[in-house]
């Protein structure tokens, strides 16, 4: 990247409706990561002012490349760690991943402690060659779930497997079906909640419904079950998602005044505490993770279009949680 410091180049008419961090990682051979690395360096000017990665070009803008960026990229290696693979084939795989691991290395990162333990990491050792057109952080990776958010997730062997993957996401072809528990009774059986989501202007780890500029982010929800419950009320729900915004589902919940137990980044308590008396009941439990689990996913095969539907059942630490709320008529719940 060092060679393209200086280098000025002007937006054609066919880089129109694209992005600008797409748009230079095809012209100058390099990740979208590393762009977006050199943007949040301020190492890019858009028509002289500072950058936006997502910024949508016009045709006709004048981008400057001011100077390399403060360090090498980081790659990702392959580290031995398990994985429960659900399905496989030469094109892709779906994986259930466990609450507590990062699908890939953070923005920012170097190559240190932060990359390792990761998804990325995991499916490196396993399967060695990966699709690259995610980049050198993100073999592999056609969509992410939340660090603390368990379930499937499906990884592209090769790039062709990756676009086409990528292209029903990007049409809402894709079907994701996830589970929560939530805080309080939700008063409607099943709803949908269409809220632009964008980063939180104070609390920059946020996202939020209440922010301006925010991208189109659509959830549906569904009752399984209402708990009422030693340590008060939460409701089990289904939620299907047509979009796949940061931390959607979680902020979606927490808007309608929901969190999804377990969130404390969105307002929900760090433990739930007994209301009345019950034997064997403790005074508190808390869950190290949220409740909400990838359940379901199906897409269509990247090669031969024939329909892949999977399904992941609760993890044992999520039916225990259960048990400990309400005994062994909720933990025994259909999912």
């Amino acid at each position: 990247m060092a060679s393209f410091s200086g280098t000025e180049i002007t937006a054609s008419p066919e880089d129109a409706n694209q992005r600008l961090d797409q748009v230079l990682a095809a012209r100058l051979n390099v990740s979208r990561a590393r762009v977006q690395q050199l943007i949040s360096e301020e190492k890019i000017l858009l028509n002289s002012a500072r950058a936006k990665a997502s910024f949508k070009l016009r045709g006709g803008e004048r981008i400057t490349i001011l100077g390399p960026a403060e360090r090498p990229p980081l790659r990702a290696v392959a580290e031995e760690i398990p994985l429960h693979i659900v399905y496989e084939d030469a094109d892709l795989a779906v994986i259930n991943k466990p609450a507590g691991m990062m699908v890939h290395a953070g923005a920012g990162a170097s190559d240190d402690q932060r990359n390792r333990g990761t998804l990325v990491n995991a499916l490196l050792y396993r399967f060695g060659n990966l699709s690259g057109a995610g980049g050198a952080t993100r073999p592999g990776i056609v969509h992410r779930l939340d660090k603390e958010t368990s379930g499937l997730i499906v990884v592209a062997k090769n790039d062709d497997a990756h676009h086409k993957l990528a292209a029903q996401f990007a049409r809402r072809e894709v079907k994701k079906k996830y589970i929560a528990l939530v805080h309080g009774w939700m008063k409607k059986d099943s709803g949908t909640v269409s809220a632009s989501i964008g980063r939180d202007r104070v609390r920059r780890t946020r996202m939020t419904t209440r922010a301006s500029g925010g991208r189109e982010a659509v959830s549906h929800y569904t009752v399984m079950r209402r708990l009422n419950t030693p340590f008060g009320k939460f409701t089990l729900v289904e939620v299907r998602i047509d979009t796949g915004r940061t931390h959607q589902i979680r902020v979606h919940l927490s808007s309608l005044g929901h969190p999804v137990v377990g969130d404390a980044l969105y307002g929900a308590p760090r433990e739930v505490r007994r209301i009345r008396a019950k034997n064997g009941v403790p005074s508190a439990i808390s869950l190290t993770r949220n409740f909400l689990h990838a359940a379901e996913l199906e897409l269509a095969h990247p090669r031969t279009g024939v329909k892949i539907a999977l399904h992941s059942p609760l993890p044992e630490e999520l039916r225990a949680f259960l048990f400990a709320l309400e005994g062994d008529d909720c933990a025994r719940t259909r999912t």
